[in-house]
């Protein structure tokens, strides 16, 4: 497995993404490039292979920037008792160092390196947690297992279908691969996205957004909006990734829809349970938190490009895949860092951190088959063909 692990991390394109830019391509700890591609296997025929782990990099123009991640907005800074990762994708996490340092904030990154430094992981752990910053202590060992990364639960009985109708309300990476996958064998995808935050995906590279929704169809729509449950109610598979709770306010409760035969796909960064159900979590941070990193003369690095998205989105889609498979619907409860730390739990790489000399291919993409919809350009046709669905009330099924 692990001469395998070397082979596939370096033909990923995730290894030219990992370690300094002044040095050579690292391997990460664990097995995450073949678990990704054993799950791709399973999918079936004309699926893409293990180099999605480099896709949105290679559409960038990222590459490796240790101690940074690819994408500039991860880091692992040291605290007093060990090390800690960081994310401050969004503007909001930027917004929230002052209440987590408890002062002004002048410079972000050596500002909250200074904080880090004087406390331990797990004070750093309960305040980022408190805060809702996505942030967790890198450990030096694989963490004991908590859980399955996928747990499910069976739902009332379903028809089979031939072409399933996937309902996408996920948003970024993890969901939308999954969704893109199922695409890739035959579903129908329908992406759903709120007129007032859509998915801020399109705010990055075109070509990684094209990639994967070309071929998807868009529907624009508040929580709120009748066109929504019916949508769910005719749905094969749904797709989120959002806090249970948020979800719930809104009225729209995944249980009673898995109870009446949906697929219910729910990715989070540590569980829907009720004690990580609000727990916030990024690519990079929840699988520096799982404990893929690379390591160098005892300092960890991040591995590959927010390698938890890609993991559980392919393993999403395998999950689903074999769901629709059965007569019955299902909640299929996805934990991003239990997926990262199963893979985590796989061999060590060897010695060498620069992967047993093997040769660290460039990240590559491949080329979107179609352009990604406009928000909302299928709104108005969605609203015609599923008004059945809505007078039929929510416990409609196809």
């Amino acid at each position: 497995m692990v001469a395998a692990e070397a082979v596939e991390w370096a033909r990923s394109g995730a290894m030219a993404l990992t370690g300094r830019a002044d040095g050579p391509g690292l391997r990460s700890a664990g097995s995450p490039a073949s678990t990704v591609q054993r799950w791709l296997e399973a999918l079936g025929p004309g699926m893409p292979d293990v180099r999605i782990l480099g896709e949105r990099a290679a559409i960038a123009g990222w590459t490796r920037r240790a101690p940074w991640s690819a994408g500039g907005a991860f880091r692992i800074l040291p605290t007093r008792d060990g090390w800690f990762g960081v994310s401050l994708a969004r503007s909001s996490d930027v917004e929230l160092l002052p209440a987590l340092v408890e002062g002004m904030v002048n410079d972000p990154w050596p500002d909250l390196g200074r904080w880090l430094a004087d406390r331990t992981s797990a004070e750093a752990l309960e305040r980022t947690a408190i805060l809702g910053l996505p942030a967790a202590p890198v450990p030096s060992a694989p963490p004991a297992p908590r859980r399955p990364g996928v747990v499910a639960v069976v739902g009332g009985a379903r028809d089979l279908s031939d072409r399933p109708l996937i309902v996408d309300l996920s948003s970024l990476w993890a969901g939308p691969l999954c969704a893109h996958l199922l695409g890739l064998a035959g579903a129908r995808v329908i992406k759903v996205e709120s007129p007032a935050r859509p998915d801020g995906a399109r705010q990055g590279p075109r070509a990684f957004f094209d990639l994967l929704h070309g071929g998807h169809e868009s529907a624009a729509l508040d929580l709120q909006d009748r066109l929504l449950p019916a949508l769910l109610s005719a749905a094969d598979v749904v797709i989120e990734a959002s806090r249970p709770r948020a979800l719930r306010q809104a009225g729209l409760h995944a249980e009673e829809y898995v109870a009446r035969g949906t697929i219910w796909v729910s990715i989070t960064a540590y569980g829907r349970d009720a004690e990580n159900a609000m727990r916030v979590g990024f690519g990079d941070d929840v699988a520096a938190g799982a404990g893929l990193v690379a390591w160098e003369d005892g300092v960890p690095c991040p591995a590959g490009d927010a390698l938890a998205d890609p993991l559980s989105g392919v393993a999403a889609a395998a999950a689903a895949t074999a769901a629709l498979r059965q007569p019955s619907g299902a909640l299929l409860d996805v934990s991003m860092h239990d997926l990262a730390a199963a893979a985590r739990q796989e061999p060590a790489p060897g010695a060498s951190p620069a992967g047993d000399h093997t040769t660290a291919a460039h990240p590559n993409a491949r080329l979107s088959s179609s352009s990604a919809p406009a928000l909302g350009t299928h709104t108005r046709n969605l609203r015609t063909e599923f008004e059945r669905w809505r007078l039929s009330g929510p416990g409609a099924r196809r």
